[in-house]
């Protein structure tokens, strides 16, 4: 019996394969042409020796919270999310619009506070962030650029417009399955790859390697890759991009502050690295200016990064910028900075530190998502209707002990995708992660990590929460 899409149920949420007429979506034919050629049996096996080939290229990452065994591969479904071109060129406008004003406010922000001077943000709210870092006043990064690599989480509403979830501007991870996933696709599904006009995302590590080097003024500048180490739950995706741009990967042992730079040891003696691409967490990378029992950072590289003579990506400080509160102001920022309405919406977001809002939000978290302002992973947050009332009182008494640190935000739908789930479709919650590079310019991936909740009903697509991921189609 052939595997078929018949049956499938878009079930009243926005679909990104079939309207709600049942009707296929642009770029689809091929895929759903070629699928429903297999038998149940031959599709199901496809999607084992997926499944079998990401283990085998040890695309694992590590989940701390559980104690039988920390390494996992993140689930993948064989059912591509396409994306459109006209969709995506308006993605692309406003990411690059986001990110050039985020930039414009990290460089303000950290100099003359004009946007504080001016009542846009109050100062409170800032200095109150746990990621706006002082030292870091009056640092001019190279060529001013302080955002190097971002990702971006996008879902769709109920219309199908796309709004930006939140903003990942510290140590954005994930691009390596986004990859890895296009790779897979191409030997599970060659003919239907063949047929189809999509856009190429092979060359990010290339675009990585060129915005890297863009942000060093020495002609041939030494880069690195800088990892917590093994134990992180990224290693993966560091010793992969390390691998795939072809520079080396490092950790806090392989480094110095020596002669008033930093120098990596090599069995010829040190030799000046130029360009940092961090995956370590800005408080951890300098004992002395920040962390002072951090065993994984340089003692004195930010010293060296002051003076201008290293390049750090991305720069330290950028964290202020994704504090899920300062994300509620990033409509105003965009306005502020570029005199601009924003082309991707923010979802609507209440701000428990302004009394209006926290009694709102008190009164309705049956009905809303509550996040904590600097957590990440899909932890530290409660969905209103998913949750019990003991846990919305815990959220409650939490937001009235701390309520800087906490928003609030209506509960989406998220749109959905079919998913193989035992041996037929069902629709799966996703959301999208593209990728951007700012070096000469703000160039975006076309494509990026969609993470799909495999949970039925579920709305977190975190992989250590049970998510998985998709491969992402940009049509030309």
């Amino acid at each position: 019996m052939n595997f078929s899409f018949k049956d499938y149920q878009t079930e009243g949420f926005y679909d990104e394969m079939f309207s709600p007429e049942g009707e296929l979506r642009e770029g689809y034919e091929p895929f759903k042409e070629r699928v429903e050629q297999l038998s149940k049996e031959e599709f199901l096996r496809r999607q084992q020796s997926a499944e079998r080939a990401l283990m085998a290229m040890g695309i694992t990452f590590n989940v701390y919270s559980e104690n039988e065994g920390t390494e996992r591969i993140m689930p993948v479904d064989i059912i591509p999310r396409i994306v459109n071109a006209s969709d995506w060129a308006n993605v692309e406008k406003g990411l690059v619009q986001r990110i050039t004003a985020l930039n414009l406010f990290l460089s303000d922000i950290y100099s003359d506070q004009q946007i504080i001077k001016d009542g846009i943000i109050p100062k409170e709210v800032i200095y109150s962030s746990k990621n706006y870092l002082v030292p870091c006043m009056g640092i001019k990064p190279p060529k001013n650029i302080w955002i190097h690599i971002t990702g971006t989480d996008l879902i769709r509403g109920d219309q199908g417009e796309f709004m930006v979830l939140e903003d990942n501007l510290r140590c954005p991870s994930g691009v390596s399955y986004m990859l890895e996933n296009r790779e897979l696709f191409k030997q599970t599904f060659p003919e239907v790859v063949a047929k189809t006009q999509i856009r190429t995302i092979s060359d990010y590590p290339h675009k990585l390697l060129e915005m890297l080097r863009f942000i060093s003024d020495r002609p041939e500048p030494t880069v690195v890759v800088l990892t917590p180490g093994i134990y992180n739950s990224a290693y993966f995706e560091h010793s992969y991009l390390a691998q795939q741009m072809g520079v080396e990967l490092v950790d806090a042992r392989d480094l110095v502050v020596h002669e008033g730079y930093v120098k990596m040891r090599t069995t010829k003696g040190f030799k000046v690295v130029d360009v940092i691409y961090r995956r370590i967490d800005d408080t951890f990378l300098d004992p002395k200016t920040f962390n002072p029992d951090s065993l994984i950072g340089i003692p004195g590289i930010f010293d060296v990064y002051k003076n201008g003579r290293v390049a750090l990506a991305n720069a330290p400080g950028t964290g202020v910028a994704d504090d899920k509160v300062i994300y509620a102001y990033v409509p105003k920022i965009i306005k502020y900075y570029l005199g601009e309405d924003p082309i991707l919406p923010n979802v609507e977001t209440y701000i428990c530190g302004e009394e209006t809002d926290r009694k709102y939000v008190l009164e309705n978290i049956n009905k809303l998502v509550v996040k904590e302002a600097n957590e990440a992973g899909g932890y530290g947050m409660l969905i209103g209707p998913k949750s019990t009332k003991a846990e919305q009182e815990r959220f409650k008494q939490y937001i009235l002990a701390n309520p800087r640190n906490y928003i609030a935000q209506p509960t989406i739908s998220l749109s959905r995708v079919p998913c193989l789930i035992e041996d037929h479709a069902e629709g799966r919650h996703v959301d999208l992660r593209p990728y951007i590079l700012y070096g000469n310019e703000v160039k975006v991936i076309p494509g990026g990590l969609t993470r799909v909740a495999l949970r039925k009903g579920s709305l977190v697509v975190n992989s250590s929460q049970g998510g998985g991921s998709k491969d992402t189609w940009v049509l030309y």
